[in-house]
């Protein structure tokens, strides 16, 4: 008796070869790694964006205030202070809630998750200029209290991604592994964060942007950014000034931005 020739195998589903569900699955096909040219774009925008802004400005009358605010030495200064802020806090944020989320998202901690959470989500609602100014009066003023508060602002996003990155995960997937003999240890560590690196990304990607926009306030506690330039031109009235200063923060989110689009592509796992 003749017998027919096996096929093709069939393609596994991308839930089951990513160990993502399938809500999650169909959500990391559809972001994949962009065209090299796709990078170019907005370096290309803001660079134009930058050469506008500088024509404008050499093409006012200034001031001798507005000489003294807006100069290159001034702006280098802002630049390096601002990303300085936002890159500690980020860190920072980093550092706590990464650790916090994994913490969450065991079983023996669902009790106490609503009340962490809570927390975080106040943190994200009060203003983050009340804040700067409470720690200013209970500690004090300068760079450390502002990268603390940006750090608090900072620190729900990138703990709810936490949290739901390791949630998507196939609870099937983890049960095989754990029926294979890998300690939870192990399985957290070589299933689990793996496969949530591209919603905890994102979740980054979102906390540096909140930051750099107010580390913007950190000049109100002495902790320098391009908050300075803004602050001045509206202490002196100086519109240029201020459009100068609003336009440079806005520059750097949308690096910031891009740049940490770039690390989220470059870091995400393969096939996800």
């Amino acid at each position: 008796m003749m017998t027919s020739a096996p096929g093709p195998p069939l393609p596994l589903p991308e839930e089951v070869v990513t160990g993502l569900t399938p809500a999650a699955a169909k959500h990391a096909s559809q972001r994949r790694r962009r065209p090299l040219l796709g990078y170019a774009v907005m370096p290309v925008l803001l660079g134009l964006a930058c050469l506008g802004l500088y024509l404008w400005v050499q093409g006012k009358d200034l001031d001798s205030i507005e000489r003294r605010l807006v100069n290159a030495d001034v702006i280098r200064q802002g630049f390096v202070e601002h990303i300085k802020l936002s890159l500690a806090s980020t860190v920072l944020a980093i550092a706590l809630a990464v650790p916090l989320g994994v913490l969450l998202t065991r079983s023996f901690a669902k009790w106490f998750t609503p009340v962490v959470v809570g927390l975080a989500n106040i943190g994200q609602m009060v203003p983050s200029i009340g804040v700067l100014v409470v720690l200013a009066l209970i500690w004090t003023i300068g760079f450390q209290p502002a990268v603390v508060a940006l750090a608090a602002y900072a620190l729900l996003p990138v703990l709810r991604n936490t949290m739901v990155g390791l949630q998507q995960v196939d609870r099937s997937v983890i049960e095989s592994a754990r029926g294979m003999g890998m300690t939870k240890r192990r399985v957290l560590t070589r299933i689990e964060l793996p496969l949530a690196v591209p919603v905890i990304l994102a979740g980054v990607r979102t906390a540096l942007v909140i930051t750099v926009g107010a580390a913007t306030l950190a000049t109100f506690v002495n902790a320098g950014g391009l908050g300075d330039i803004i602050s001045g031109g509206l202490s002196t009235s100086r519109n240029t000034v201020i459009v100068t200063g609003g336009a440079l923060t806005a520059v750097l989110s949308l690096f910031v931005d891009w740049v940490a689009g770039i690390v989220e592509d470059l870091l995400r796992p393969k096939g996800l």
